[in-house]
């Protein structure tokens, strides 16, 4: 008879007898004694969940660096999520102390590859910032996604169910995701695209990207233009035919002037040669599909229509044997309170915002020539050349905008570079003319600072990032937003139009760049890949790729028809700030934190992919052609002007 029965019996017999209150003294004891086992038991449990955790992970990762080399690095992967669940496991279960312990043990594994998102969770020092904090929230409602082969998956299952780490065994089917994969293990060079820490993002991009995007140019405008450009070439070839003819009649006639007629024609032969190349190049561009725009354009002046054929016919031809000119304007005396700086079309506008919420403009074609006015704080020293901005011995060089409360974070110019755009901590707007050096109209709808502004590439529309998490088309002529994207899960950092004006692309805090639907502002693409915050975008001219910089330095480039990543490419030390591709989308400049701007080879990279993609390869990478080292400026934009030459800027900073 075991003790329920016996229990059983005495209450009967205590009953029958009228013993009630023996009765109710005995069930309150078994009640006490039972609750208090049910204590020990549960203390038991979390202490010796503790040591399961501990010894579970330290355990599989033993196992998992003493696996076989050619499975390890999948293995590897696993090692991560594992990690971090184990450590916001331990913070929710209220074991701070142990939870730190487990932390500082193992963190240096990870560091290399996720040393960011470790100083984030560094900070979680109680288990309401669980909650609290963006990243750990995101993770703990999510599942990470890996690719294994079908060996390392039944290697791991092998290993767990041998060694009983059902504490492991319950942290990886709670929050990882597994896509087997028959054949060999997935290489080492497409780690990126094998692991997603954004959890279901993964499954949602490939929902997304499954949409068409319209990616070529916009029929009426470029078709205009290259109808002009092409019979205002035939009639200067024809005028060129005609003075070599003249010039030949008057060599023979006056044999003194022949040295000034060869240079003549050698000049002719030059100039038509350069022509030559840029018609090459530029119907690389033609061949890129024929779209109609979303978004009612502005009628652009006839003068500006002849500034851009004028541009076209004096374009000198950029390639992979012809590198482009730099211009780089540098910033002194800033005294690290320069925060953006913006360049015109044609490079004789340079806008600096600051600190102290000041928008500062130079206009570079009078470069040298001081207007005497009040001294400006933080201008006290002589420059040294033309390219030295914001010291000039007390006369005032530049054109002072103030209107903003808060640090100017972005700036741009119009293409025509008579209105310019600021954008600052204040949550606003502003709208300023450059002609008439007044505000015109201040902005509001934002809650949050905003990062980042761009005018589109005909003007009249603008798009705006903030720390919202949204991104907003605006029109000049309107106060409030016409579209808002929201999507994003961490600020949205940076914006670029595309070539079309159809879509507009953002990038995150959340480590993804997407791209929208100006008409309807839905989300059409969702880019993963980056494994920090995205900080720069450039849109091809022929409107098919997308080149994407990090903070970590990684570059990506992206084809938008298909949505996958063509060629990543590791080439700066630090944050690419800013990124451009030359007029032809022949090359691109980046340019970064490390104080390089850097030139890709883009043409050759695109055709090494397309012969990849048949071959079912993934590892290619874009080409550097050439590194520009400044002395100790980083580089804070770039800009190619319509004749392909390559203008940038940044702030000297002493601290090197």
């Amino acid at each position: 008879m075991d003790d329920e029965d016996i229990e059983k019996v005495l209450f009967a017999y205590l009953k029958k007898k009228g013993f009630w209150q023996t009765e109710r003294a005995l069930h309150d004891e078994q009640i006490r004694l039972s609750s208090g086992s049910h204590a020990e038991t549960a203390l038991s449990r979390s202490e010796r969940g503790l040591a399961l955790y501990n010894d579970g992970y330290s355990k599989l990762r033993s196992w998992a660096y003493s696996s076989l080399d050619l499975y390890k690095h999948e293995l590897l992967r696993v090692l991560y999520p594992v990690f971090i669940h184990c450590f916001m496991d331990l913070v929710a279960n209220g074991h701070m102390q142990e939870a730190r312990t487990f932390f500082q043990t193992f963190r240096e594994d990870h560091e290399l590859l996720y040393l960011r998102d470790l100083q984030k969770l560094e900070g979680i020092l109680s288990p309401s910032h669980l909650e609290e904090m963006e990243l750990a929230r995101s993770l703990r409602q999510s599942k990470v996604n890996i690719k294994l082969c079908e060996y390392s998956y039944n290697l791991l299952l092998q290993y767990l169910q041998k060694t009983q780490s059902f504490t492991m065994l319950e942290v990886i089917n709670e929050h990882i995701n597994f896509e087997v994969t028959s054949g060999q293990p997935v290489s080492i060079s497409d780690d990126s695209e094998v692991m997603a820490h954004v959890g279901s993002s993964r499954d949602i991009a490939k929902h997304v990207n499954q949409k068409e995007v319209r990616w070529g140019l916009l029929e009426d405008f470029e078709e205009r233009l290259e109808k002009t450009l092409s019979d205002s070439e035939k009639a200067e070839g024809e005028n060129k035919d005609n003075d070599v003819d003249d010039n030949k009649q008057k060599r023979s006639a006056e044999a003194g002037k022949q040295g000034t007629s060869s240079k003549k024609l050698k000049k002719d032969k030059v100039v038509g040669a350069i022509g030559k190349g840029v018609r090459s190049e530029t119907s690389t561009v033609s061949l890129a599909p024929r779209v109609k725009p979303e978004l009612t354009l502005p009628i652009m002046p006839t003068e500006v229509e002849q500034s851009i054929l004028d541009d076209l016919r004096n374009r000198v031809q950029v390639s992979s044997t012809a590198l482009p000119s730099v211009n780089f304007y540098t910033f002194v005396n800033t005294h690290n309170g320069l925060n953006c700086t913006s360049i015109s079309y044609d490079g004789s506008l340079v806008a600096g915002g600051f600190s102290d919420s000041s928008l500062k403009v130079w206009d570079m074609s009078k470069a040298g020539q001081l207007v005497k006015t009040a001294s400006m704080q933080g201008d006290s020293e002589s420059a040294q050349n033309d390219h030295l901005l914001g010291s000039d011995d007390g006369n005032r060089s530049y054109t002072l905008f103030q209107g903003h409360s808060g640090p100017v974070y972005s700036s741009s110019f119009c293409p025509t570079g008579e209105f310019l755009l600021s954008s600052s901590s204040d949550s606003t707007i502003r709208l300023w003319s450059t002609r008439l050096n007044a505000n015109l109209v201040c902005y509001k709808g934002h809650n949050y600072p905003v990062w980042d502004i761009q005018f589109g590439p005909f003007g009249h529309y603008f798009v705006s990032a903030s720390h919202d998490r949204t991104a907003r088309i605006w029109s000049m002529d309107r106060i409030q937003p016409l579209r808002i994207m929201a999507g994003h899960l961490s600020d949205v950092d940076c914006v670029q139009w595309h070539a079309n004006c159809n879509y507009i692309a953002t990038g995150s805090s959340d480590k993804t760049v997407r791209l929208w639907d100006v008409q309807t502002g839905e989300c059409v693409r969702i880019f993963i890949g980056h494994r920090s915050m995205v900080l720069s975008l450039a849109m091809s001219p022929d409107g098919r790729y997308m080149a994407s910089g990090d903070e970590d330095g990684t570059i990506m480039m992206w084809d938008l028809s298909t949505g996958r990543c063509v060629s990543p490419l590791l080439g700066h030390s630090s944050c690419v700030w800013t990124l451009a591709f030359s007029c032809e989308g022949a090359v691109l400049a980046s340019g970064s934190a490390d104080r390089t701007v850097k030139l890709w080879d883009v043409t050759s990279s695109n055709k090494t992919t397309k012969m990849d993609e048949n071959k079912g390869s993934s590892g290619n990478r874009l080409r550097l052609l050439k590194a520009f080292p400044t002395k100790s400026t980083p580089v804070y934009s770039l800009q190619f002007s319509r004749r392909n030459l390559l203008f940038a800027a940044g702030a000297l900073s002493k601290s090197c």
